[in-house]
């Protein structure tokens, strides 16, 4: 084999002659009834062939790809070892959080991966890939007993056997049996994957373990308003104590109203994502201390609710906090904005006022938008910041002030100094312990965690009464690239619910009325002459030359070969007859006649089906 040279699991299994593991299709499809009367078989798309498809391994540079993301084989012992250190220095609660929320990471790329594969998928076929691609990973197998996702109510209930679980066999050596589950990393992913495919809080528990003497692992999965006690469980979801947990419980009655003005949705943190679990201890970790803190990341990341959480967290959490706007502020008032104003210093100073560095004085000052402010005004700041003492406009004494100060910019203020925008030694002066926020688009497990928050906020504040969202609806947002982050997130979910009539699912429709720019996954049929091409999005070409090893899921391509014949065919007719031809040029070998398409074989096999080649 040539270095860098790719092959699948499933082209190992064809050339030795050994065959893949299969699920009973009469058992599958049996405990899978549920699934909104769907039923699925054996050879649904995608099945263990098609997943095995995307395992791909290049023994001569050390790589191994499941689709597009990385993976590692690693020595059970070798995770053992690990797992053990990691329970006798933290101790199992903070241990089994790391692994819960490791596994939730897992889970969540795994159904983005067949999320993006096989976007025609049914529910039930893409929950039971779930499955199948936890057991070819090598962590458990895994029995369906029931699962039921109701769309009309938005609710899902499963509950699965679990065989062979690595963890187990691990927990077991090095402490033998106990009272408590083990199977931690696959209880993480289980709620990754099933809330990413779904788009609402999905949420595992294992009640029966090996660990504990059982004969096998059960455990059971629910919408997260199905469970009474669901802070439990999200107690090791979440990195920090922190993060919110009641926004996942279950909704309050629709008749109830607050007594107390409703908190705002963005005054609950909320997510799993290694990128916010990594904010997350960052925060923690500086929040005792007095460090100033510098908070970038783009528009509508939520640094304003970092920085309000940093107060809270910190020995200064019962003194002032004061943010300003400094974008907001006219360069001719920020001086009295920030320093405060005796009477008479102009005309209109009908009396003394302080600034913001008064009033925040022994608590802490949030400075958003820290960019914006004038090459005057930075001046100003930074001798502040310098001294400790500010000077009232129109003054002429000194007030010494103790203040936290806490900075937020979208801007890269590294390259504002550079162009000499910014000036390099307030630069230096604020970013003491700077924190990134990374946009949504880089934590999309996030998505499902802020998607059921913000339905029930909603749902609540504007009474109304939508179930959740539609798989179309689902596939639509972990797949938009969010300009607006988490802000706009939360705005679209808000409208859906305002659109959305009673007891309806919340569609693509009511989330995408503003000129939001969605993805298009679609085809059309470029026709020139006796000749016809299948063109991607945006009117360029498919075609391609043959496909580079290290590529995943390459683009599809066709060329309608008609000699003389009209083209005047629908999507579909021309669909079929690509595939006809390509199958016959290939001897109705699938992978060779993908090949000639430039597309997987899953993809061709499901298309083959759908037009009953």
């Amino acid at each position: 084999m040539k270095t860098g040279e790719r092959i699948s699991l499933a082209d190992l299994a064809r050339s030795s002659g050994a065959g893949l593991g299969r699920f009973d299709p009469g058992a599958v499809q049996q405990a899978l009834g549920g699934f909104a009367t769907a039923r699925i078989s054996n050879d649904a798309s995608p099945t263990v062939n098609d997943i095995s498809e995307c395992l791909f391994f290049s023994p001569g540079d050390g790589r191994i790809w499941l689709q597009d993301q990385r993976m590692v084989l690693l020595h059970t012992e070798a995770l053992g070892s690990l797992r053990r250190e990691m329970v006798d220095s933290l101790g199992q609660e903070r241990a089994r959080g790391l692994f819960t929320r490791a596994g939730y990471v897992s889970g969540a790329r795994d159904a983005a991966l067949v999320r993006r594969q096989w976007p025609d998928a049914e529910p039930p076929a893409a929950a039971v890939a779930g499955t199948r691609l936890h057991a070819l990973e090598g962590m458990v197998k895994v029995e369906v007993v029931d699962a039921a996702f109701d769309p009309e109510r938005g609710s899902y209930e499963g509950e699965f056997l679990w065989h062979h679980s690595s963890e187990d066999d691990e927990h077991i050596a090095a402490y033998g049996i106990g009272g408590s589950p083990a199977c931690w990393m696959q209880v993480g992913y289980a709620t990754g994957y099933v809330s990413t495919l779904f788009g609402r809080l999905i949420v595992f528990r294992e009640v029966e373990c090996r660990s504990m003497g059982a004969a096998h692992c059960r455990v059971i999965g629910k919408s997260a308003d199905l469970w009474d006690d669901v802070e439990e469980d999200m107690r090791y979801l979440n990195a920090r104590e922190f993060v919110d947990t009641a926004a996942y419980d279950r909704a309050p009655p629709q008749a109830a109203r607050p007594a107390s003005p409703e908190p705002h949705p963005s005054d609950a943190m909320v997510g799993a994502s290694s990128a916010f679990n990594a904010a997350c201890h960052h925060l923690s970790r500086v929040a005792r201390t007095s460090a100033t803190v510098l908070f970038t990341g783009e528009s509508g990341v939520g640094k304003e609710k970092f920085a309000q959480m940093l107060h809270r967290i910190s020995p200064l959490k019962n003194e002032a906090f004061v943010a300003v706007n400094c974008a907001a502020i006219p360069e001719t008032l920020i001086e009295t904005e920030l320093f405060g104003v005796e009477r008479g210093a102009y005309t209109g100073a009908s009396q003394s006022r302080p600034g913001r560095f008064e009033r925040a004085s022994g608590g802490t000052l949030f400075l958003d938008e820290i960019g914006t402010l004038s090459f005057v005004a930075q001046g100003k700041l930074l001798r502040a910041l310098q001294e400790g003492e500010v000077e009232r406009v129109g003054g002429s004494r000194a007030v010494k002030v103790d203040v936290r100060v806490v900075a937020a910019t979208n801007e890269d203020l590294r390259e504002a100094v550079r162009a000499g925008r910014f000036r390099e030694d307030l630069f230096f002066r604020l970013n003491v312990f700077p924190i990134h926020l990374p946009p949504l688009r880089d934590r999309r497990d996030d998505i499902p965690l802020l998607m059921s928050h913000f339905l029930q906020h909603y749902r609540h504040k504007h009474q109304g009464q939508a179930k959740g969202f539609t798989q179309a609806a689902v596939r639509a947002l972990l797949g938009y690239d969010f300009p607006g982050n988490i802000r706009e997130l939360q705005n679209l979910v808000e409208r859906a619910v305002i659109l959305a009539e009673d007891t309806d699912l919340i569609d693509t429709h009511h989330l995408f009325m503003g000129g939001e720019v969605q993805k298009q996954g679609f085809l059309t049929l470029d026709v020139r002459g006796a000749a016809g091409r299948l063109m991607a999005q945006g009117g360029a070409s498919a075609a391609r030359s043959s496909p580079s090893p290290t590529e995943p899921g390459p683009a599809p391509v066709a060329s309608l070969a008609g000699g003389g014949r009209a083209i005047h065919l629908a999507l579909d007719q021309a669909e079929r007859e690509l595939l006809k031809d390509a199958l016959a040029r290939s001897g109705g070998n699938y992978s060779a006649a993908a090949r000639l398409l430039k597309i997987s074989r899953a993809k061709l096999a499901y298309r083959a089906r759908k037009h009953q080649l």
